[in-house]
């Protein structure tokens, strides 16, 4: 049974079956603001495939990964022990929760942190690494639903990659439209099978399945915003840039067709904020770590990678043009001029 966090206009369930964080709501201007993405087989008595890593079951909202992308050599399924294994609450009160992973993570401890503050449209977490030896890929991995569509918009990134390969290279499994590698500087542009795609809307094809890196230009204050014109709310999902440097947009929208996605996974875009060197090709990971941001989250002392996520009003339904710290708010600008000030706690991010 998972645990109810509240505080004064939002509120999230922590699911200690693989670290989920379910039905992230806030308040906002009289209405309510629930912008995760929960998947269909979800809640219902569904046998998962015997193959299936055991995240999948309950795939919904966010949950974290180490190693992003990759099983571990003691018997962890895909994305690592953190999204597999059953967390231990620690401490649970109001509005703050701490939770332990029973596995290791390359010898590393792993204790999450969940913050809600009163007033905030935010979520605040952190995850700890505690000892542990070299280094390791990890990410958040938030789930938007888009099934009305989406505006995306970005701190300015260095380019966007494809990593060596398609999400599913074989075409009776899955289909992708994006090209794999490549590479675009402009996400408007980006080159796919046939012509190019605009990666800032979703969806841009029909019954894919692709997944897209954009590696950021400096540190600072990182950020990804997701409008949903046809529900007047927007996402969004902050980071410190110089330790988790690549935006990691997983679209998920109808394009496999095998147990238990089926062809009917639709409007999903997975939005992971991360340090994961190794999903680039070998030639953008030497520019990422020639470039002096983080590629990897190094292990051994304590290592804290935090993210935050938030979901306020929109009502105008343009794009965001810049997300940025002002006098201890945080100051969201639209590209047709709308302006929200919200109250944030940039302190958790470690910006300097």
């Amino acid at each position: 049974m998972g645990h109810l966090l509240a505080a004064e206009g939002v509120q999230v369930t922590f699911d200690p079956e693989c670290g989920f964080l379910r039905g992230f709501e806030v308040q906002d201007q009289g209405r309510s603001v629930c912008p995760g993405h929960r998947a269909p087989w979800v809640g219902s008595a569904e046998v998962m495939p015997p193959e299936a890593a055991p995240h999948l079951a309950g795939l919904e909202g966010d949950f974290f990964c180490a190693p992003f992308g990759d099983t571990t050599p003691d018997g962890s399924a895909l994305h690592g022990w953190p999204a597999n294994d059953t967390w231990q609450i620690a401490e649970a009160g109001r509005d703050r929760l701490v939770a332990r992973l029973p596995h290791r993570v390359q010898g590393a401890t792993l204790e999450k942190t969940v913050l809600l503050r009163d007033g905030h449209p935010f979520l605040y977490q952190t995850h700890r690494f505690e000892g542990g030896v070299g280094a390791i890929r990890a990410a958040n991995h938030t789930m938007v639903s888009l099934l009305n569509g989406g505006l995306l918009s970005f701190s300015p990134k260095r380019w966007f990659q494809t990593p060596d390969y398609a999400p599913e290279t074989d075409p009776a499994r899955g289909r992708s439209v994006l090209r794999y590698p490549e590479r675009a500087t402009d996400p408007r542009a980006f080159p796919a099978a046939s012509g190019q795609v605009d990666l800032t809307r979703y969806p841009w094809g029909p019954a894919h399945e692709d997944f897209v890196i954009g590696v950021e230009s400096a540190p600072g204050l990182g950020w990804t915003a997701v409008v949903r014109p046809a529900e007047g709310d927007l996402f969004l999902s902050l980071r410190n840039a110089g330790a988790l440097p690549m935006t990691m947009l997983w679209h998920s929208n109808g394009g496999r067709g095998y147990a238990p996605w089926s062809g009917r996974h639709l409007g999903c875009l997975g939005v992971e904020e991360g340090a994961a060197l190794t999903m680039l090709p070998d030639a953008a990971r030497q520019e990422l770590e020639a470039s002096g941001l983080t590629g990897l989250v190094r292990l051994g002392g304590r290592v804290d990678v935090a993210h935050v996520t938030g979901a306020i009003r929109w009502p105008t339904a343009e794009p965001v043009a810049t997300v940025a710290l002002s006098e201890g708010a945080l100051r969201v600008t639209g590209t047709g001029g709308a302006v929200r000030l919200l109250p944030f706690d940039a302190g958790i991010l470690a910006l300097g």
